[in-house]
């Protein structure tokens, strides 16, 4: 039976996302205005607002929710261990890092897995979400990325950057929930933009949703 949502259950679904390159601390502070009002599970932004971020957000339940070598996924592991670091230090509560995408693409999956270990040990308590960007691999290597994000200690699999040429499907997200089962949580991001695409993803077994239109979202919801 499909679940009863109310727009304060679906609130706490949504990474309020804000990751434009030209986004401005005005445009911050206004995400986290609004992370506040409606309930969001968090707010999504760039590493270099994660501490206004943590002081716009002291003493509410929305969570710092930041991005680790994004959005290619190509920067050396020390890099983004480092990166990693210094947003748990300034106030990030988890992080959503891009995973070696050409390793996956080349099947070399213990690259793959210490990338992501990296980050992992370089957050400490901050959780952790991996981005797959599904839209450039097979069924076969999803299945995979998912698989080592476990093995490596990561709490997430993600879909998307938003910045790849696709963003969450249901059939993803269900390929995505049938591998990690219980074990991990599932993320789905990119092009989630109505009501109707939300509540379709979280029905297929995703977890979060990443998305910038999160107050159309919410205010859709009939009842």
């Amino acid at each position: 039976m499909p679940k009863m949502w109310t727009k304060t259950s679906l609130a706490k679904t949504i990474d309020h996302t804000l990751l434009k390159a030209v986004g401005t601390a005005a445009q911050i502070r206004e995400l986290c205005a609004e992370a506040r009002t409606f309930g969001f599970a968090s707010v999504c932004v760039n590493p270099v607002w994660v501490a206004l971020c943590a002081q716009e957000l002291a003493g509410s339940e929305v969570l710092v929710c930041t991005v680790i070598g994004f959005p290619l996924g190509a920067n050396r592991p020390e890099t983004k261990a480092a990166e990693a670091r210094l947003a748990v230090s300034q106030g990030a509560d988890e992080v959503d890092m891009v995973a070696n995408l050409g390793a996956a693409k080349a099947g070399d999956w213990q690259a793959v897995e210490e990338d992501i270990r990296g980050v992992v040990n370089a957050a400490g308590d901050a959780l952790v979400k991996v981005i797959i960007e599904t839209c450039y691999l097979t069924d076969d290597e999803k299945v995979k990325a998912c698989e080592t994000a476990a093995r490596a200690g990561a709490r997430f699999v993600k879909t998307s950057t938003g910045f790849g040429s696709g963003g969450a499907t249901v059939a993803d997200i269900r390929l995505m929930r049938q591998t990690v089962g219980d074990q991990l949580q599932v993320k789905a991001s990119g092009g989630v933009r109505t009501c109707q695409d939300a509540l379709a993803l979280l029905e297929a077994g995703a977890d979060r949703i990443g998305a910038s239109s999160g107050i159309a979202i919410v205010n859709d919801l009939k009842g």
